[in-house]
Protein backbone atom coordinates (compact mmCIF):
# COMPACT_ATOMS: atom_id res chain seq x y z
CA UNK A 1 0.00 0.00 0.00
CA UNK A 2 1.27 3.04 -1.14
CA UNK A 3 1.14 6.07 1.47
CA UNK A 4 2.02 9.78 1.35
CA UNK A 5 3.20 11.60 4.00
CA UNK A 6 3.12 15.04 4.74
CA UNK A 7 4.92 17.14 7.42
CA UNK A 8 3.66 21.34 6.93
CA UNK A 9 -0.29 21.96 7.79
CA UNK A 10 -0.34 24.65 5.31
CA UNK A 11 -2.88 22.29 3.03
CA UNK A 12 -5.22 20.06 5.76
CA UNK A 13 -8.92 19.87 5.82
CA UNK A 14 -9.36 20.80 9.28
CA UNK A 15 -12.78 19.25 9.41
CA UNK A 16 -11.54 15.92 7.72
CA UNK A 17 -8.56 15.85 10.47
CA UNK A 18 -12.08 16.38 12.82
CA UNK A 19 -13.25 13.56 11.58
CA UNK A 20 -10.16 11.42 11.81
CA UNK A 21 -10.07 11.77 15.90
CA UNK A 22 -13.60 10.73 16.19
CA UNK A 23 -13.68 7.31 14.31
CA UNK A 24 -9.63 6.54 15.53
CA UNK A 25 -11.53 7.05 18.19
CA UNK A 26 -8.98 9.81 20.19
CA UNK A 27 -12.72 12.03 21.08
CA UNK A 28 -14.27 15.20 19.53
CA UNK A 29 -11.91 18.14 18.77
CA UNK A 30 -13.19 20.66 16.93
CA UNK A 31 -11.80 21.95 13.27
CA UNK A 32 -10.57 24.99 15.49
CA UNK A 33 -8.60 23.69 17.80
CA UNK A 34 -7.09 21.69 15.78
CA UNK A 35 -5.68 24.14 13.48
CA UNK A 36 -4.60 25.94 16.76
CA UNK A 37 -2.74 22.99 18.32
CA UNK A 38 -0.95 21.50 14.81
CA UNK A 39 0.29 25.17 14.35
CA UNK A 40 1.75 25.45 17.65
CA UNK A 41 3.59 22.40 17.35
CA UNK A 42 7.01 22.61 16.16
CA UNK A 43 6.67 18.63 14.88
CA UNK A 44 3.92 16.94 12.63
CA UNK A 45 2.97 14.11 10.37
CA UNK A 46 -0.26 13.50 7.95
CA UNK A 47 -0.53 10.19 6.08
CA UNK A 48 -2.51 10.01 3.01
CA UNK A 49 -3.58 6.98 1.34
CA UNK A 50 -5.28 8.30 -2.44
CA UNK A 51 -5.84 11.96 -1.15
CA UNK A 52 -7.41 10.82 1.99
CA UNK A 53 -6.47 11.44 5.51
CA UNK A 54 -5.53 7.86 7.17
CA UNK A 55 -3.26 9.11 9.86
CA UNK A 56 -1.59 12.25 11.72
CA UNK A 57 0.40 12.84 15.18
CA UNK A 58 2.10 16.18 15.97
CA UNK A 59 5.01 16.52 18.87
CA UNK A 60 5.10 20.19 20.78
CA UNK A 61 8.92 20.66 21.42
CA UNK A 62 11.10 23.43 22.22
CA UNK A 63 14.03 22.72 20.57
CA UNK A 64 16.50 21.81 23.61
CA UNK A 65 14.63 20.75 26.66
CA UNK A 66 11.52 18.83 25.79
CA UNK A 67 9.75 16.99 23.05
CA UNK A 68 5.86 16.09 23.98
CA UNK A 69 4.14 13.60 21.03
CA UNK A 70 0.68 14.14 21.09
CA UNK A 71 -2.83 13.13 19.08
CA UNK A 72 -1.22 10.09 17.20
CA UNK A 73 -4.34 8.78 14.89
CA UNK A 74 -5.04 5.77 12.13
CA UNK A 75 -8.18 5.74 10.58
CA UNK A 76 -10.16 2.29 12.15
CA UNK A 77 -9.22 0.69 8.17
CA UNK A 78 -5.77 1.42 8.28
CA UNK A 79 -4.94 0.48 12.04
CA UNK A 80 -2.68 -2.79 11.91
CA UNK A 81 -0.54 -2.24 9.30
CA UNK A 82 2.49 -0.22 10.73
CA UNK A 83 0.98 3.52 10.46
CA UNK A 84 1.03 4.54 14.46
CA UNK A 85 4.33 3.29 14.83
CA UNK A 86 5.44 5.25 11.84
CA UNK A 87 3.74 7.85 13.11
CA UNK A 88 5.79 7.94 15.88
CA UNK A 89 9.15 6.57 14.90
CA UNK A 90 9.23 9.92 12.56
CA UNK A 91 8.25 12.77 15.41
CA UNK A 92 10.97 10.64 17.59
CA UNK A 93 13.38 11.05 14.91
CA UNK A 94 12.37 15.02 14.03
CA UNK A 95 12.34 15.27 17.77
CA UNK A 96 16.22 13.85 18.05
CA UNK A 97 18.36 16.51 20.45
CA UNK A 98 15.66 17.03 23.25
CA UNK A 99 16.41 15.63 26.79
CA UNK A 100 13.71 14.12 26.47
CA UNK A 101 10.56 12.82 24.69
CA UNK A 102 7.16 12.80 26.63
CA UNK A 103 4.21 10.78 25.25
CA UNK A 104 0.75 10.94 26.11
CA UNK A 105 -1.30 7.79 25.33
CA UNK A 106 -4.91 6.29 25.73
CA UNK A 107 -5.31 4.14 28.77
CA UNK A 108 -4.70 0.63 26.94
CA UNK A 109 -1.80 1.77 24.79
CA UNK A 110 0.77 1.43 27.24
CA UNK A 111 2.18 -1.92 25.53
CA UNK A 112 2.03 -0.29 22.06
CA UNK A 113 4.31 2.70 23.57
CA UNK A 114 6.82 0.21 25.27
CA UNK A 115 7.69 -1.38 22.05
CA UNK A 116 8.79 1.79 20.26
CA UNK A 117 11.14 2.79 24.12
CA UNK A 118 8.53 4.56 25.94
CA UNK A 119 8.83 4.36 29.67
CA UNK A 120 5.96 4.66 32.22
CA UNK A 121 6.83 7.98 34.16
CA UNK A 122 6.02 7.35 38.06
CA UNK A 123 6.34 11.17 38.36
CA UNK A 124 3.78 12.63 35.60
CA UNK A 125 0.81 14.77 36.73
CA UNK A 126 -2.01 16.53 34.98
CA UNK A 127 -5.13 19.28 35.54
CA UNK A 128 -8.01 18.35 33.05
CA UNK A 129 -10.09 20.94 31.96
CA UNK A 130 -12.79 17.98 33.24
CA UNK A 131 -11.15 16.27 36.07
CA UNK A 132 -14.15 13.60 37.03
CA UNK A 133 -14.24 12.49 33.75
CA UNK A 134 -10.68 11.82 33.28
CA UNK A 135 -10.60 9.96 36.44
CA UNK A 136 -14.09 7.80 35.32
CA UNK A 137 -11.81 6.93 31.65
CA UNK A 138 -8.75 5.70 33.59
CA UNK A 139 -6.74 8.83 32.33
CA UNK A 140 -5.86 10.08 36.30
CA UNK A 141 -5.44 8.50 39.14
CA UNK A 142 -6.42 9.88 42.24
CA UNK A 143 -4.31 7.92 44.29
Amino acid sequence: MDFSWVYNHSDIDWNELCHLYQIAPLGKKSPEDLLTVFSNSRFKCFVYSDNMLVGAGRALADGADCSYIADVAVHPEYQGLGLGRQIVEKLVAFSEGHKKIILYASPGKEIFYRKLGFYKMKTAMAIFINQSQAIESGLLSET
